[in-house]
């Protein structure tokens, strides 16, 4: 037996078996757009003092303020850099 397509998707230019027509890529669409202002800055800088001391002091023998400090800066002030706004 042999599929036909139905009165509605004959109707539909461009309409076939398959799904709906791809659109090109960038069609209606816009870049989301990154701005980076000074607190953004501040905090990736305190991120990076944050975990430059954390490794420093880890490789000094710290074991309880040196895993403090690289998870504030790798888990708090490097994303909260990134995501504020």
């Amino acid at each position: 037996m042999v599929k036909t397509k139905s009165r509605k998707q004959k109707d539909k230019p461009g309409a076939s078996s398959k799904g709906p027509a791809a659109k090109p890529i960038g069609a209606g669409t816009q870049a989301p757009t990154i701005s980076f202002s000074r607190i953004n800055a501040i905090y990736l800088g305190a991120g990076a003092v944050a975990i430059g001391l954390g490794f420093y002091l880890l490789a000094q023998g710290s074991m309880t303020l040196a895993p403090i400090l690289l998870v504030l800066g790798y888990c708090v002030l490097l994303p909260i850099g990134i995501i504020k706004k």
